[in-house]
């Protein structure tokens, strides 16, 4: 062993295989944990209130404001809780998640989609209805 592998292993700055990035600080510890799990009650408990209190005018407005709230919960639990960012795996955790939201949008969409013109298309119409038996 060279003198200057010697001085760099001494102080743990040889190739020990624990790579460590600086931003990673939040991912697996108490901290990070404890910062997840507020900020989980407190995406949960708000969209509970504005439902409970009425506090928006509109049952559409309220259902936009809580599915914002979702997307922002979900973001939570990714980054604190499943540690997804986009260096993990090399970047393929975050392909997977855009192929896994493409997904479900178009299948969201698509189910919609349908529904709507299944209720438009196959419900009786009022004046249909006084001439059925």
């Amino acid at each position: 062993m060279t003198e200057s592998t010697h001085h760099d292993n001494a102080h743990g700055h040889g190739h020990d295989g624990h790579d460590h990035d600086e931003h990673d600080d939040y991912h697996g510890t108490v901290k990070g944990y404890t910062i997840g799990f507020l900020l989980s009650v407190l995406l949960t408990a708000i969209p509970f209130w504005l439902v409970m209190a009425k506090v928006l005018p509109s049952s559409g407005i309220t259902a936009a404001v809580i599915l914002g709230f979702a997307v922002v919960q979900i973001v939570v639990h990714m980054v604190y809780f499943l540690h997804m960012n986009t260096k993990s795996e090399g970047g393929w955790n975050m392909l997977a998640l855009i192929f896994t939201i493409v997904i479900v949008v178009i299948t969201l969409a698509g189910s919609l989609w349908v529904m709507h013109h299944l209720n438009v298309n196959m419900m009786p119409m009022p004046h249909e209805m006084r001439n059925m038996p």
